[in-house]
C-alpha cells in the first residue's frame, strides 16, 4: 500500500503483489507516490495485456481504474519506488540516472511488473518534471503492441491515460501515462550503476536476484568453469543478438540505444524516437537528435555489442577475469548474423538452408537500398508475388526491373524445391502488412489532441494482428505521403 495515501483513497484492482524487485533493499530505490494529473481521460487500452496480467478488463472503463493508472489513488497492495541506475548516452558516460518519470507499482503474482511512466517527479528526474506528453506515450503505447504482435520481445503497454496539464517540451504540450507492463524493467545500467561506484555487494546481490530468477540456468552451467556470472553475461549476449536481429529483419530503428535503454532480459525497452524504415535506407537516422548517427539503422548491432561490452565491465567484479568476460561476449558474434539470416530466409519463405543464401540475402538488400523500395511493402508483396497474387506488383517497386529480374530468377530457383503455397504461407505470417509507420502514429496523435482517440483504437487493432488482410484498411498499409518525410522524432519526449 502506498505510504501517504488515507485508507479511503485505496483502490484494490483485484491483483495479487509479490514483493519482486523490492526485496532488494533500499539501496536499489527510492519509495515515493505518483503525482497526480488533474481530470485524467482514457486514451488507449489493450485488453490483451488486461488479460495477460489477470486484470479484469471492466477496469479499462472505470472511473478507478483511470485513477489508477494516472496515479491519483494508491492501489492495495503495492508499495510503489522509483529505481536507481547509470549509464552510457550516446557513448559518453552520463553518471546517476534513474526513473526520472517512471515508478514501479510492483510485481504480480503472475510474475509481471507494472509501472506508470510519465507519473511525476523522482528523485532521479535530474533537470526533468517527470512526465510523459501524450504523442510519446501513445507512440510508445501503440508500439509495444505492434512490437509483441509481430514476435519481437517487447515490454507492454496496458493503457494509456492523458491530462489537459500543460508540460513543456519544444513547445507546450499536454500530459499522459503509459502503464507498461513487463518482467522486468532491469538494464544493463542498473549493473553499471553499482560496478562505477564501486558497491560490490549490491552489484551481486543485484546480479543474483536477475539470475535466480529469469536465469536460473546460469547457476547449474558447465560453461567458464561453473562462473554463473560469466554465464549471465552469455546469456543476456546471445539474448540481444536474437533482438537485434529481429529489429533488423523487420527494418526497425530504435533511436537511442544508450546503456540505460538496454533490457537485462533482451527485451525492446523505451520507446523514444523510434521508426519503421519506409525507404531502405541502411544509414537512416530515426532520431533528430543523434546528429553524428550513432544509432543509425546499419549501426544497430555493433552498438548493442559496444552496449554489451559496457556490461561485461559493469559485472567484471564478479565475474573476476577479464579474459572470462571477453570470452563471454563472443557468442554474440555467431548468434546475431545466424538468427538473422534465419529471420531472413523466413522472410524469403525459404523452408532449409544452403550455403548461397547469403549471397541471396545481400543481393535483395542491395536492390533495396539501391532505389530507396519500401521495406515493409516490398516484402509483403513479394509474398504476393509467390503466392500468386498480382506477381507483377513487386517489380513495379523498381526502375531497374532487369536487375530485379535477374535477383527474382535466382530466388525462384533458390525455392524450386519448395511448393509455393508452403512459402507464400510462411511469408505471409512473416512479413507484415502493418507496421506502426510515423506518418500514421502521428494522424493517431493529431486526432488524439483533439480528444478524438478513434484513430488509437483503429492503428491498435491493425497492429495486433499485423498479419492478417483487415479488408477495408489498405490505406494504412500504403505508401506513405511525402510529408512523412518531415516528421522528426527527438529524444525530447
Amino acid at each position: 500500500m502506498s505510504m501517504l495515501a488515507d485508507e479511503e483513497d485505496v483502490v484494490d484492482l483485484g491483483l495479487r503483489w509479490t514483493p519482486g524487485f523490492s526485496a532488494l533493499g533500499p539501496g536499489f530505490f527510492t519509495e515515493l507516490d505518483p503525482r497526480p494529473l488533474p481530470e485524467p481521460y482514457w486514451v488507449g487500452r489493450s485488453a490483451a495485456v488486461a488479460r495477460e496480467l489477470g486484470l479484469d478488463e471492466s477496469w479499462l472503463y472505470s472511473a478507478e481504474g483511470l485513477a489508477a493508472f494516472t496515479g491519483n489513488v494508491a492501489i492495495a497492495g503495492v508499495r510503489p519506488l522509483a529505481t536507481v541506475y547509470s549509464g552510457h548516452q550516446f557513448g559518453v558516460w552520463a553518471g546517476q540516472l534513474g526513473d526520472g518519470r517512471a515508478i514501479l507499482l510492483g510485481e504480480t503474482a503472475g510474475g509481471l511488473e507494472i509501472q506508470l511512466k510519465g507519473s511525476g517527479l523522482t528523485p532521479y528526474s535530474r533537470m526533468g518534471d517527470g512526465r510523459a506528453v501524450l504523442r510519446s506515450s501513445i507512440r510508445e503505447f501503440l508500439c509495444s503492441e505492434a512490437m509483441h504482435a509481430l514476435g519481437i520481445p517487447t515490454t507492454r503497454a496496458l493503457c494509456v491515460t492523458g491530462s489537459d496539464a500543460r508540460v513543456r517540451r519544444e513547445e507546450l504540450e499536454t500530459a499522459a501515462v503509459v502503464t507498461r507492463v513487463a518482467p522486468s524493467f532491469v538494464r544493463f545500467g542498473h549493473f553499471e550503476h553499482f560496478a562505477a561506484n564501486q558497491r560490490d555487494d549490491e552489484l551481486r546481490a543485484l546480479a543474483d536476484y536477475v539470475i535466480d530468477r529469469y536465469y536460473p540456468a546460469c547457476r547449474a552451467t558447465s560453461r567458464f568453469n561453473g562462473n554463473a556470472y560469466a554465464a549471465l553475461l552469455e546469456a543476456v549476449s546471445e539474448r540481444t543478438a536474437a533482438l537485434l536481429a529481429q529489429w533488423q529483419a523487420v527494418g526497425f530503428c530504435h533511436g537511442v540505444m544508450n546503456t540505460d535503454n538496454m533490457s537485462i532480459l533482451g527485451l525492446t525497452i523505451d520507446y523514444g524516437p523510434f521508426q519503421f524504415l519506409d525507404g531502405f535506407d541502411p544509414r537512416h537516422i530515426c532520431n533528430h537528435s543523434d546528429t553524428a548517427g550513432r544509432y543509425a539503422y546499419n549501426q544497430q548491432p555493433n552498438v548493442a555489442y559496444w552496449n554489451l561490452f559496457c556490461l561485461a565491465q559493469a559485472l567484471l567484479p564478479l565475474i573476476g577475469d577479464q579474459e572470462v568476460a571477453v570470452a563471454a561476449l563472443e557468442s554474440y558474434k555467431t548468434v546475431f548474423p545466424s538468427e538473422f539470416e534465419a529471420r531472413m530466409r523466413s522472410k524469403l519463405g525459404l523452408v532449409d538452408t544452403v550455403d548461397s543464401d547469403r549471397a541471396l540475402i545481400e543481393g535483395v538488400l542491395k536492390l533495396l537500398a539501391q532505389e530507396k523500395v519500401d521495406y515493409t511493402i516490398f516484402w509483403r508483396r513479394l509474398s504476393g508475388h509467390v503466392a500468386g497474387d498480382n506477381p507483377d506488383s513487386v517489380r513495379d517497386l523498381f526502375i531497374d526491373r532487369a536487375a530485379f529480374d535477374t535477383w527474382l530468377q535466382s530466388f525462384s530457383e533458390r525455392r524450386a524445391p519448395t511448393s509455393a503455397a508452403q512459402s507464400a504461407d510462411l511469408m505471409l505470417k512473416t512479413n507484415p502488412k502493418f507496421v506502426l509507420r510515423n506518418h500514421l502514429g502521428q494522424q493517431a496523435i493529431e486526432a488524439a489532441q483533439q480528444k478524438d482517440f478513434a484513430g488509437v483504437s483503429t492503428l491498435l487493432a491493425l497492429l495486433e494482428t499485423p498479419f492478417e488482410e483487415h479488408p477495408g484498411h489498405d490505406a494504412f498499409a500504403g505508401f506513405p505521403p511525402d510529408w512523412a518525410s518531415t516528421i522528426e522524432i527527438s529524444c525530447s519526449s
